[in-house]
């Protein structure tokens, strides 16, 4: 068994990084992929390593030089009019080798588990590519396959149909191929595939004629949870990094993406806050029947979206500021209007105290195992505190800790006769016993309380988070025009104005969901509680805080669910309200998901 590493192309996408380097040389947390892929292919026994160079040959011929002569012989095939051809002359390069013994085809830009390799080896089949369901990342060459692994048809990118990609496997371009084929077969037809089209074609090309003209022997290795990318630029290159970075890396990259996880379709994100239960596939259905004309055309202004924001929650127009998501809307509140000292409950969703100077904030910290407080005990503390402004996120952020709508209008009553600004957050209120009576979003509420600005994320509990919406409401029309111009003039796209529009058709689906969400936390919950090294706190959100009081630390038992099973949840250790304590912070998704996760967390 031989390799061949088809490595001559110039990297063009990758930009400055291929600039005077080949694509292979490029490194992937400190360590280059040509390097990656040979010592992959050490201890397999291979009779050779053939390694077709072109742009910048000379430079990585020089750069491995003979650091790996112990383990791979090494040979060099030369390219040298790799900027005016693509792969399939480059493997032409190499067709004498490829008659010569069986052969793993390899291109460079791939980072990949070892593994991959011995699954390849160890299958019956002789010649065989690995491949890989179809996920949203991938581009090149797709194929479908029997339901006996065999490869029925190479599908190029122009004949690529998003409405068949439930039948698409990515190939990993990692191949095994007997001599036999290579001789009787693929070379035969390589050499008149580039008679007739050229040389500036793809290698897969050639297995595509083989298949359609049944001549193929050709069978797909699917792979299941093996890592592997293929860098083609910067992006790809910062996905391959967290992906095969070490489980502590992984993890504080992948918190400093904050979101962005369809990028990485294997992970079960148990951090971020969302309703499972809605938008509904009607819904969707709808927002997708108008994505041409949403995508090419601009969204309203504040005018009309403050209209929709007001429709949406049955509020008055001059009372909303419909912001790109809640947090757009928290750095205007916070940095120009919270003027003066600012009471705030820890611990807490910190996109709050962060906008604050430190000096401004008077901070308040439950005496209790639960972090759990009633509008009295906010009453008592802060009474002597001099404050203008107090913030009260209901439920709270991380603790799940609820003061119902009759106490919070006593906390407002309060807030009123001392001239305390009352801002409350209560993104999660849809999410609590009776929510629709919970609400603070009402005409009569909003009217006679120019001291409250109400802030409502829309992402978490409609399930929407990717259209960044959110309001702050308010009657005092002077905070809300000055809001209003501070944002900019198209502060939403149109897809998220499109979804104000329509949502009160779905509003039934919309309560049924929280009732169905309230029905399924009370399930996790006790599923939670079966786990022996976990204390639930009791939530009227959609997340359970935990504390670990045994086996690991927070921070630990995130990595560990992390490293071995792609499961993500929040580690808030770290946070300074816990006193060291540990805390970890879960989600709760749909019932799969969460028995799922109940069941790991079990068994680890």
């Amino acid at each position: 068994m031989q390799a061949i590493i088809l490595a001559a192309g110039m990297g063009k996408r990758l930009g400055e990084l291929t600039k005077s380097n080949t694509k292979c040389m490029i490194e992937v947390n400190g360590v280059p992929l040509i390097d990656r892929m040979l010592v992959n292919l050490t201890g397999l026994g291979l009779s050779r390593v053939v390694i077709v160079v072109g742009y910048e040959g000379e430079r990585l011929m020089d750069y491995i030089g003979h650091r790996y002569d112990e383990n791979l012989k090494i040979e060099y095939v030369v390219n040298p009019i790799f900027d005016r051809t693509n792969n399939i002359y480059s493997l032409a390069l190499a067709k004498k080798q490829l008659q010569e013994d069986d052969t793993l085809l390899l291109e460079s830009d791939l980072i990949f588990e070892q593994r991959m390799l011995n699954l390849l080896l160890d299958n019956k089949y002789p010649n065989l590519a690995l491949v890989a369901k179809y996920e949203t990342w991938m581009d090149g060459t797709m194929v479908r396959i029997d339901d006996d692994n065999r490869i029925v048809s190479f599908v190029p990118k122009k004949a690529f149909k998003y409405s068949d990609v439930p039948y698409y496997y990515k190939t990993c371009n990692i191949y095994k191929f007997s001599r036999e084929f290579c001789a009787n077969q693929y070379v035969p037809f390589l050499e008149a595939y580039s008679r007739a089209m050229g040389n500036n074609e793809y290698y897969e090309q050639v297995l595509r004629v083989l298949t359609v003209l049944d001549k193929s022997e050709l069978m797909a290795l699917p792979i299941t949870d093996e890592k592997w990318y293929e860098i083609d630029d910067v992006q790809d290159k910062d996905i391959a990094e967290t992906i095969f970075s070490s489980a502590d890396a992984r993890l504080i990259k992948l918190s400093h993406c904050y979101g962005g996880y369809w990028r990485f379709p294997e992970l079960k994100d148990f951090c971020y806050l969302v309703n499972p239960y809605f938008p509904p596939a009607r819904m969707k259905d709808e927002i997708c029947a108008n994505f041409n004309s949403l995508l090419t055309q601009y969204p309203s202004g504040m005018a009309v979206n403050s209209l929709l924001g007001g429709k949406y929650f049955g509020i008055r127009q001059n009372y909303v500021c419909v912001g790109n998501g809640a947090a757009e809307l928290i750095k205007c509140l916070m940095e120009n209007h919270a003027y003066g000292k600012t009471g705030v409950v820890f611990p807490t969703f910190e996109e709050y105290p962060n906008r604050l100077a430190s000096k401004d904030i008077v901070r308040y910290i439950p005496d209790n195992r639960d972090f759990s407080y009633t509008s009295d005990d906010l009453k008592n503390y802060f009474a002597d505190k001099n404050l203008s402004n107090l913030l009260l996120v209901n439920p709270d952020n991380p603790s799940g800790n609820f003061i119902s709508k009759d106490d919070v209008l006593s906390l407002l009553r309060w807030c009123s006769e001392r001239n305390i600004f009352l801002i409350v957050d209560e993104s999660f209120v849809d999410f609590t016993e009776n929510h629709k009576d919970n609400t603070l979003l009402r005409n009569d509420i909003l009217s006679g309380n120019a001291n409250l600005a109400v802030v409502k994320s829309i992402s978490k509990s409609y399930g929407v988070p990717g259209l960044r919406l959110g309001i702050v409401a308010s009657s005092d029309s002077a905070l809300i025009d000055a809001m209003r111009k501070e944002v900019a003039i198209w502060n939403i796209n149109s897809f998220a104005e499109f979804y104000m529009q329509v949502f009160n058709k779905y509003e039934k689906d919309y309560y049924a969901a929280c009732d169905k969400f309230i029905e399924e936390r009370a399930m996790f919950y006790r599923e939670l509680c079966d786990v022996p090294y976990l204390r639930v706190i009791p939530s009227s959100a959609n997340y359970f805080l935990c504390e670990v009081t045994s086996r690991y630390s927070s921070h630990e038992l995130t990595e560990l669910l992390l490293r071995e099973h792609n499961v993500l949840i929040k580690d808030c250790g770290t946070k300074s309200a816990f006193s060291d304590r540990q805390f970890v912070r879960i989600a709760v998704r749909d019932r799969n998901d969460n028995h799922m996760l109940a069941e790991i967390l079990k068994g680890i």
